[in-house]
C-alpha cells in the first residue's frame, strides 16, 4: 500500500501557489490525497489494524502474549453480565406494570407510562456511559462502576416489595375495587421511593449497555484473517445471551413471583445480579483493554469551533498550506488509528485547512487533524440508520405493555397448563432464540446465493430485513385485535377487560410476538455490528450507544404517541373513551395498531433511502487508494 500524506507547514509551502491556480472541482478532489497512511496495515475486512489501537492490560500496558488473553473465554465472561442485565431489564419491564397496578394501585396507562420512561431513561441514558467510557474510564472501569449502581437499584426495589411501609394497604382490595380504582392508593413518598429507586437502576444501565458489547468485541484480534467471521459470530452469541435473560426473565422469574410473591421475583434478580459481577470480576486477568481516547466531546467541539472559525477561508486560498494531520504513522488520539480524507460535510474540512495565519503553533480549538474531523463525520453520518430503528423500538414497547393487557381477555392454557399471562412476551424471545440457532445452517447459505454476500447479508440488509418484518408483525396485531374484540363485544364480554374469554385462544398473539422476535434478531444484531465496525477506534462506546439511544427515543416516542392518541380520541364529555381506554374491550387498540403500522412504513422508506446512501468505510478506504493513483498531485494540476 503506497505512502500518502498530509502536507505539513515544512513539507507544504512549495504547493501554495499551485493551489491557487486550480479549479475547486479539483479541489475537492485533491483533499483526498493529502493523508498519511505509511502504516504496514494488514486489512481484515477491507479496514486495517494500526498501532494506536493495540490492546493493553488494566493497568494500560501493551499485552505481550495475546494468546493468553482475549479470545471466546473472556467473552464468556462478559456475556454473563449481559444476560443478567438483560434479565433483569426485562424482568422489570413486564412484571413492573403489574406490580403497580395490583400492589401500588396505580392505572394501567400511568403504570405503562411509567415503564416506558423507565425502559427509555436507561437506554438513552446510554450516551453517558458510552462518553465516560470513551473519555476518561475505559470499558472495563465504566461496567465495573455501573453494575454494582444497577445492583443497588434492584436491592432498593426488592426492599419496596418486599417491606409493607413501602407499598400501599391491601386490605379490602379485591379485583373489583381495582377495576373500579376504590383501592387504596400510594401516598406520594412511597411512589417516590419506587421512582428513586427505579430509576438508579435505569441510570445502572447506561453505563452497561454501550460497553458490554464493545468491550466484548474488543477480545479479538483485528490483525486476524478470521476478525470479520469471528465479530460476525461474537454479535450473534451476545445478543443470544440478551435472549436467554429475557427468557429465564419471563418465565423462572414470573414462577417465582406466583409462588414465592413480588419479594422473591425482584431479589432473584438481584442476586442474578450479584452473581454476574463477581464472575465479571473473576476473569479481570483474562480481558483485553483499550485506552480511553479523551473526551470525545471535546474533540467534536474543537471541530465545530475551528470550522466556525475559518467558515470564509475558500479551500483556492493562495497562503493555504493544506490539511493538517500528524506526521508519520501514529494519529494524534490515542487509542485510535489514522483515518483517511472524505469529501463528505466538506464545510468541516475547514477545521482542519492550515493557513498562514494559523502561526507555528496554533491551539487544538482552531486547527484539527484530519483524523478528528473525519470522527466527527462518521458520528453524523452513522445517525439516520439507528434513528430509523426507534419505530421498531416503539413496537417493541407497545408489545411489552398492550399485549399484556390483551393477553389478560385471553385464554392462557395449553392442555390443564395455564400459563401467567406475563410470561406471554417469552415468546418473541424463543423466536429469536430459535433464529439464532437456525442463521448460520439456514438462512446464511440460502441468502448467499441470492444476494452473493459472504455472510448472507450486509449489516443494513439485516437491519432492512429486520425493519420490514416488523411491519407484518404490527400489522397482524392490528388485525387479530379488531378480531379479538368484535367476538368480546359478540359474546358479552365487552366490560369483563380482566376476564378471560374461554373460548379465544391467547396464543393467536405468538404470530406477532414471533414475528417482532424475529425482526429483532435481523435488526438490533445488525445494527451493533454495523456500529462497532463503522465508528471511529476511539469512539466504539459512543458509536454502540446510538443502538441504546434508539431504543430509549423509542421508550419516549411510544409514551409520547400514546399520550397524543389518548388527547384526539378521547371526549369526556360526551362521554368518548380513547383508542388506548383502560378496558379494552370498549377501546379501539386495532385502530392504534393500524397507525403504527402506517409509522413503521413510512420510517422504512426513510431508512431505503438513507441506507442507499452510506458508504461503508471499508468502500471508501479502496477508493481513497484508487484516488491517488488518478489524481494528479498539486504540482501536476
Amino acid at each position: 500500500m503506497s505512502s500518502r500524506e498530509i502536507k505539513s507547514p515544512e513539507d507544504a509551502s512549495e504547493t501554495a501557489a499551485g493551489l491557487d491556480e486550480v479549479s475547486e472541482s479539483v479541489h475537492r478532489k485533491k483533499l483526498g490525497v493529502f493523508f498519511i497512511e505509511s502504516d504496514n496495515r494488514r486489512t481484515a475486512f477491507g479496514r486495517g489494524y494500526t498501532g494506536g489501537t493495540t490492546p493493553v492490560d488494566i493497568h494500560g500496558k501493551p499485552i505481550a502474549d495475546l494468546s493468553k488473553t482475549g479470545g471466546w473465554i473472556a467473552a464468556f465472561f462478559i456475556f454473563g453480565n449481559e444476560m443478567a442485565e438483560r434479565m433483569a431489564y426485562f424482568g422489570l419491564s413486564v412484571n413492573m406494570v403489574v406490580f403497580m397496578f395490583y400492589v401500588m394501585h396505580r392505572p394501567f396507562s400511568s403504570s405503562s407510562n411509567a415503564v416506558n420512561n423507565f425502559l427509555g431513561i436507561s437506554q438513552a441514558s446510554s450516551v453517558l456511559g458510552g462518553f465516560l467510557a470513551d473519555a476518561y474510564l475505559g470499558r472495563y472501569w465504566t461496567i465495573a462502576i455501573f453494575t454494582t449502581i444497577y445492583l443497588v437499584g434492584l436491592t432498593g426495589i426488592t426492599l419496596c416489595a418486599t417491606m409493607k411501609i413501602f407499598v400501599p394497604n391491601q386490605d379490602n382490595c379485591d379485583q373489583l375495587s381495582l377495576v373500579l380504582g376504590s383501592c387504596k392508593p400510594a401516598k406520594p413518598w412511597q411512589m417516590l421511593y419506587l421512582y428513586t429507586v427505579l430509576y438508579i437502576t435505569a441510570f445502572g444501565a447506561a453505563g452497561i449497555r454501550p460497553c458490554v458489547s464493545s468491550f466484548g468485541a474488543d477480545q479479538f484480534d483485528e490483525r486476524s484473517k478470521d476478525y470479520k467471521t469471528l465479530l460476525d459470530r461474537f454479535f450473534n452469541f451476545f445478543y443470544l445471551s440478551v435472549t436467554i435473560g429475557a427468557i429465564v426473565a419471563f418465565t423462572l422469574v414470573v414462577y417465582i413471583q406466583i409462588e414465592r410473591g413480588w419479594g422473591a421475583a425482584f431479589g432473584s434478580l438481584a442476586i442474578a445480579m450479584g452473581i454476574s459481577n463477581m464472575l465479571f470480576f473473576v476473569g479481570t486477568p483474562l480481558y483485553r483493554h483499550r485506552l480511553p481516547g479523551g473526551s470525545p466531546l471535546t474533540r467534536v467541539a474543537q471541530v465545530l469551533v475551528a470550522a466556525f472559525k475559518k467558515r470564509n477561508v475558500p479551500f483556492s486560498r493562495s497562503e493555504l498550506v493544506g490539511l493538517y494531520e500528524l506526521p508519520g504513522r501514529h494519529s494524534a488520539i490515542k487509542g485510535s488509528g489514522k483515518i483517511p480524507h472524505t469529501n463528505d460535510f466538506r464545510c468541516l474540512d475547514k477545521a482542519a485547512l492550515q493557513v498562514k495565519e494559523d502561526g507555528s503553533n496554533p491551539g487544538p480549538w482552531r486547527l484539527c487533524t484530519v483524523t478528528q474531523v473525519e470522527e466527527v463525520k462518521i458520528l453524523i453520518k452513522l445517525i439516520p440508520i439507528p434513528a430509523c430503528t426507534i419505530m421498531l423500538n416503539v413496537v417493541l414497547t407497545q408489545f411489552l405493555t398492550l399485549s399484556v393487557q390483551q393477553a389478560y381477555t385471553l385464554n392462557t392454557h395449553i392442555g390443564k397448563l395455564k400459563l401467567p399471562v406475563t410470561c406471554m412476551p417469552v415468546f418473541p424471545g424463543l423466536s429469536v432464540f430459535l433464529v439464532l440457532s437456525l442463521y448460520y445452517s439456514v438462512f446464511v447459505p440460502i441468502s448467499r446465493r441470492i444476494t452473493g454476500h459472504p455472510h448472507g447479508a450486509s449489516q443494513l440488509q439485516r437491519v432492512g430485513i429486520g425493519l420490514f418484518i416488523s411491519i407484518l408483525s404490527v400489522a397482524w396485531a392490528g388485525v387479530f385485535e379488531r378480531f379479538r374484540r368484535g367476538y368480546a363485544i359478540k359474546h358479552d364480554y365487552e366490560f369483563g377487560f380482566l376476564t378471560p374469554m374461554p373460548h379465544l385462544s391467547a396464543y393467536w398473539l405468538l404470530i406477532q410476538y414471533c414475528l417482532i422476535g424475529i425482526a429483532e434478531v435481523f435488526s438490533i444484531v445488525g445494527l451493533l455490528e454495523f456500529l462497532y465496525e463503522e465508528a471511529p477506534d476511539a469512539m466504539k462506546s459512543i458509536g454502540s450507544s446510538y443502538a441504546a439511544l434508539a431504543g430509549g427515543l423509542g421508550c419516549f416516542v411510544a409514551s409520547v404517541i400514546n399520550s397524543i392518541v389518548k388527547s384526539i380520541t378521547s371526549n369526556p364529555e360526551n362521554r368518548q373513551q380513547s383508542w388506548l381506554s383502560q378496558n379494552i374491550n370498549t377501546g379501539k387498540f386495532d385502530y392504534f395498531y393500524w397507525l403504527l403500522t402506517v409509522l413503521c412504513v413510512i420510517n422504512f422508506c426513510i431508512f431505503l433511502y438513507s441506507a442507499q446512501r452510506y458508504k461503508y468505510r471499508t468502500e471508501r478506504t479502496f477508493e481513497v487508494s484508487e484516488t491517488k493513483q488518478n489524481i494528479p498531485g498539486p504540482a501536476e494540476g
